[in-house]
């Protein structure tokens, strides 16, 4: 890991590994790796064009030094106080931006898999909670801090009130307090811990497991479980049972399904 960057830095690098999985770095250690516009704007944009290559099965998110992520700049949002009208109109629009930006991440059809080595705060546990996994070594933890400096934790609260048990996360907002590892899996927080060191291996290796997968039907699952988890009971069954009817007909459920009775790997055509 990397601790001393020059601001010139790459704000994230950007690997396309072997097997179709992707490794995403959020590169400005120096700076806790807090969300900046320019950082957000970067992830954004990257989420969406591996979301569109063929050749990307899964996607691995990882960060540069000791923290995850802090959330966002402060230091940047504070200096647009001097604004004229008193940083309104740049603090809309970086709210704005972070939502799509974690809405981009649910929406891309790959896999996208967290790797947490240290902290994750604020929009950073957030980002942690949006992925659609997550591995965390036995020396991160995550905290939603900002009731302690006046700023509630509002946008973190979407992504973390759905990942958790209402009163576990009422109890990480009202308290600010930081959730071990241990803790964020027993919460749901995270899927995984692993010793310090191993996060990305583990990451990568969960990647390579959904990238053997059809890709075609990876995406229509993670899709429909979005879709599915926020509407009544009822209406989640005959959306999911259409969502079956259209993935049987794929060619992908076809040959899976033969090759299953016929005690074969699958040849997968990702359609």
């Amino acid at each position: 890991m990397q601790d001393n960057l020059s601001d010139t830095a790459p704000l994230l690098l950007v690997e396309e590994a072997e097997a179709g999985v992707a490794l995403l770095t959020l590169n400005r250690p120096h700076a806790r790796n807090a969300l900046s516009r320019e950082l957000i704007a970067v992830i954004h944009r990257e989420i969406e064009r591996l979301g569109g290559d063929p050749k990307v099965a899964a996607i691995v998110l990882a960060a540069n030094g000791k923290v995850f992520s802090s959330g966002h700049d402060l230091k940047e949002l504070t200096a647009h106080r001097s604004d004229s009208d008193g940083g309104l109109a740049f603090f809309r629009d970086t709210m704005q931006a972070c939502s799509a930006m974690m809405l981009a991440i649910v929406a891309c059809p790959k896999p996208v898999i967290a790797a947490v080595e240290g902290r994750a705060t604020a929009a950073g546990c957030q980002l942690v909670a949006t992925c659609d996994l997550a591995v965390a070594s036995e020396a991160a933890d995550f905290a939603t801090p900002g009731v302690n400096i006046g700023l509630f934790c509002s946008t973190p609260m979407v992504a973390l009130s759905r990942n958790v048990p209402r009163k576990r996360a009422m109890e990480m907002l009202l308290l600010g307090e930081a959730l071990s590892a241990a803790d964020a899996v027993n919460y749901g927080l995270v899927n995984r811990v692993t010793p310090l060191g191993n996060v990305r291996a583990e990451a990568i290796g969960m990647a390579r497991a959904i990238a053997a997968k059809s890709k075609a039907t990876v995406a229509i699952g993670k899709a429909a479980f979005y879709r599915q988890i926020d509407i009544p009971l009822g209406d989640a069954y005959a959306f999911a049972s259409e969502v079956m009817v259209e993935n049987m007909m794929k060619l992908d459920a076809a040959e899976g399904i033969c090759a299953f009775i016929e005690k074969r790997a699958p040849d997968w055509k990702d359609a």
